[in-house]
C-alpha cells in the first residue's frame, strides 16, 4: 500500500497527501497546460499521450498529475523515485508491466521522480523501454531537462513546464483542506484567521506542499477555547515557520535562476538588485565559490577594461570568502558586488573572442604562425627561418613598431573595439594611434 492506494482518510497520511486532488477538475493551477481547449488536456482525455517529462518547482503538482493521468487513462501506475532507485529497480518495473500488458492488456505510467538523478548511464537504460512501449515513462524533474536529461530521452517525451502555485491558487487550496469534511479538516472546529492565511501563502511560495505541511503543523501546535474551536492566528503560523522559507534550491534550477539574476543586476549597474539575490543566495547558503565565481565572470564580461580594477577585486573578494567561509564571506562578496555593479560597463572583452572563435570555426582551419613570430629560442631555429624579422618593440620610439602578428590570411581583421566607457576611453586612443601608424610603410629592418 502506498500513499495513493491508502484510503484517503487515513490518519497517518499527511493533509498534504490526503488532500491530493483525484481528478483535472481538483487540480489548481497550471491553467495554461489543462484548462479545456488546451492540448495537454486533449492529449490526457483522448488516451494518446505517450511518454512525458513534467519540469516545475516543487509542489507545484508533478506527482499529482502524473497519478490523475493514470487515473483518467484506466492505466497501472508504478513509482519510483531516481535518489533511492537504480537500473535493476527499472528492470523489475518493467518485466511487471510486459507482463500486465501481454496477460491485461494493460499498459503501464511508470513515474520517476527527479529523474534528473538518474545519470546518463541509468537514463540510457530507460531508452529501449520507451521506444518499444513496454511501458508510458512520465519523469518529474525541478531541473531543466535541456540541461538534466540526455538528448535521445527527450526527444523519445514531450516536456511540459508546470508554474508555481499562485498566491490565489495557495488560497483555494487551503480553503478547502479547511472545508473538506472527508479527506480534509472541515470536522474539526478551526478558524484560520486573514493574516495568517496571509503569512502562510506567503511562506509556502508557490508550494502546495509546503502549505498544508504547515496548516496541519498549526492545527497541531493550536489548543483549542471552551467551545472546542481552534483559531490560528499568525503567532501561531509564525510559531511554526520560524522564518520565511526561500524559494532557492541549492541543486536545481533556482540555484541557476538565482545567480542569472544576479548577474543582470550587476551587468544592468542596479547594486540594489545585485545585493537583493546575493543576499538571497547567501541565506540559502550557496557555496561562496559558486558566487565569486558568478562576480569574476561578470566583472570581466560585463565591466571588463572600463575598469580593470572591477575583475582584480573580484578576484580578491573570492579568495577572501574561500578563507573566510559564511557568515564572514559575506562581507567582501557584498564590497565586490556593489563595486561592479557600480563600475562603468564594457562588454568588447567577450565580443572579441566570441569574433575570434567564430572566425575559426567558420574558416575551419588552422593556420600556422608566421614565420618571424616563431620562438627561435633554440640553436637551429634560424635554419628554418624562425624568428627571421621579427622587430622587437622596445627598440622603436614609443615601443611600438609596424608589423603583422595576425595569420597572412587574416591580414586587417579587427576583433577589439574598445568602449567609451571608464578607462577603455584610453585604451581607445591609444589603440587608434597604433593603428593609425600601422597603416604607415613599413620601414625596413
Amino acid at each position: 500500500m502506498d500513499l495513493f492506494s491508502a484510503p484517503p482518510t487515513a490518519s497517518n497520511i499527511p493533509l498534504a497527501h490526503r488532500m491530493r486532488p483525484q481528478s483535472l477538475s481538483e487540480l489548481w493551477g497550471q491553467e495554461h497546460l489543462l484548462a479545456q481547449g488546451q492540448p495537454l488536456r486533449q492529449l490526457i482525455e483522448s488516451d494518446a499521450l505517450g511518454s512525458l517529462i513534467l519540469w516545475g518547482p516543487p509542489g507545484c503538482g508533478k506527482t499529482t498529475l502524473a497519478h490523475i493521468i493514470s487515473l483518467l487513462t484506466k492505466r497501472r501506475f508504478a513509482k519510483i523515485s531516481a535518489v533511492n532507485s537504480g537500473v535493476n529497480d527499472l528492470r523489475q518495473l518493467v518485466r511487471i508491466a510486459e507482463q500486465e500488458l501481454k496477460i491485461k492488456g494493460r499498459q503501464t505510467i511508470v513515474f520517476i521522480d527527479e529523474i534528473h538523478r538518474f545519470n546518463k548511464a541509468q537514463q540510457d537504460a530507460i531508452l529501449p523501454y520507451v521506444e518499444q512501449g513496454s511501458i508510458n515513462l512520465i519523469g518529474a524533474t525541478t531541473e531543466n531537462p535541456a540541461f538534466e536529461v540526455i538528448p535521445a530521452l527527450r526527444s523519445r517525451c514531450r516536456i511540459y513546464r508546470l508554474n508555481p502555485l499562485t498566491s490565489e491558487d495557495l488560497q483555494h487550496i487551503i480553503d478547502t483542506s479547511l472545508q473538506d469534511e472527508e479527506r480534509g479538516l472541515g470536522k474539526q472546529n478551526i478558524t484560520l484567521e486573514p493574516d495568517a492565511k496571509e503569512h502562510l501563502i506567503m511562506y509556502a511560495n508557490g508550494d502546495a506542499r509546503l502549505a498544508l505541511n504547515a496548516l496541519e503543523a498549526a492545527v497541531g501546535a493550536a489548543k483549542p477555547d471552551r467551545q472546542g474551536q481552534k483559531v490560528i492566528n499568525r503567532q501561531i503560523v509564525e510559531g511554526i515557520l520560524q522564518q520565511a522559507a526561500l524559494l532557492y534550491d541549492k541543486a536545481g534550477d533556482e540555484h541557476y535562476d538565482h545567480a542569472s539574476a544576479y548577474q543582470k543586476s550587476l551587468r544592468g549597474s542596479d547594486p540594489d538588485a545585485a545585493v537583493y539575490w546575493l543576499g538571497k543566495m547567501i541565506a540559502a547558503g550557496e557555496d561562496p565559490r559558486f558566487i565569486a565565481r558568478r562576480l569574476m565572470v561578470t566583472a570581466a564580461e560585463d565591466v571588463g577594461n572600463a575598469d580593470p580594477q572591477a575583475l582584480i577585486l573580484a578576484t580578491a573578494a573570492a579568495g577572501a570568502a574561500e578563507k573566510l567561509g559564511w557568515p564572514e564571506a559575506r562581507l567582501p562578496l557584498t564590497q565586490a558586488s556593489l563595486y561592479v555593479a557600480c563600475a562603468p560597463k564594457s562588454n568588447s572583452t567577450i565580443i572579441a573572442i566570441a569574433k575570434v572563435l567564430a572566425d575559426i570555426e567558420k574558416q575551419g582551419k588552422s593556420y600556422p604562425v608566421p614565420l618571424h613570430l616563431k620562438s627561435a629560442q633554440y640553436k637551429a631555429a634560424k635554419e628554418y627561418g624562425f624568428g627571421v624579422g621579427y622587430k622587437y618593440p622596445h627598440a622603436y620610439p614609443g615601443n611600438f613598431v609596424k608589423q603583422e602578428y595576425l595569420p597572412t590570411e587574416l591580414l586587417g581583421s579587427t576583433y577589439y573595439v574598445p568602449g567609451n566607457e571608464g578607462f577603455e576611453k584610453n585604451i581607445k586612443h591609444r589603440l587608434g594611434t597604433w593603428r593609425e601608424k600601422g597603416k604607415d610603410k613599413p620601414e625596413g629592418d
